[in-house]
């Protein structure tokens, strides 16, 4: 299926159609009888995001407490840092909404794991025993074309077979994070990009042309979302 794309003015009016959705779909999977898993991103975009459904999400239908919530990447980082994608979504609106702890998976740190190897391998196994395919992966891309910490050049784009892998040599820091593959982020019935500013304009174009770019490989089961503010889509 081919992947559509939505404009917005600003990333604030982006942002508040992202949350307004995804407090829509999790409505409706709830209203199926569903216990929706969503997969989060981090980066600017998301926090924006995130401090929308903090905004919206105590005025509305959604049962907090029946929804869980994975990463598509992490920084590998002691918990506590503000540079986490865990981090920055609990302070930005997990906290606020009452989501209970065991319905976090937060991709292992410093303290919790020994290494970045047995780290993924931990958030590989947390990972097997989810039994439904995401609900919705939430992605953003760098100026570079990566998604999650999946950058081009970078033997993590093309590992098959696996759904957790330790990343070293990042050439965004820090060096060492951990990713879902490609496999995992794309097991997923919705994946929406989120992309703002006007530095990634042409990766959007070349992602939406093709899968040269790690970008270009994301996909949904049932549906591909491009959120876009007008500068990021400027070279559509």
């Amino acid at each position: 299926m081919a992947a559509s794309t939505r404009v917005f003015e600003t990333p604030g009016e982006l942002a508040t159609a992202v949350a307004q959705a995804l407090v829509e779909t999790i409505t409706a999977a709830q209203a199926q009888g569903a216990v929706p898993a969503i997969c989060l991103t981090g980066g600017s975009v998301a926090d924006r995001v995130h401090r929308e459904v903090a905004r919206i999400g105590g005025a509305c239908a959604v049962d907090w407490s029946a929804v869980e919530f994975w990463w598509g990447d992490e920084r590998y980082l002691d918990a506590a840092s503000p540079d986490r994608n865990a981090w920055q979504a609990r302070t930005a609106f997990l906290d606020a909404l009452g989501v209970p702890a065991a319905n976090i998976h937060a991709i292992p740190a410093t303290g919790s794991a020994c290494s970045v190897e047995e780290g993924a391998r931990a958030y590989a196994a947390e990972y097997a025993r989810l039994d439904r395919p995401f609900l919705v992966t939430m992605l953003g891309m760098g100026p570079d074309g990566h998604v999650a910490s999946l950058f081009p050049g970078l033997p993590g784009v093309d590992v098959v077979g696996a759904t957790a892998i330790p990343v070293s040599g990042s050439p965004k820091p820090p060096p060492l994070r951990i990713s879902l593959t490609l496999d995992a982020l794309n097991d997923a019935d919705a994946v929406w990009m989120l992309v703002i500013g006007a530095d990634k304009a042409s990766c959007v174009a070349s992602a939406l042309a093709g899968p040269d770019l790690p970008a270009g490989r994301v996909h949904g089961r049932d549906a591909t979302i491009w959120f876009l503010d007008r500068a990021a889509a400027s070279g559509l």
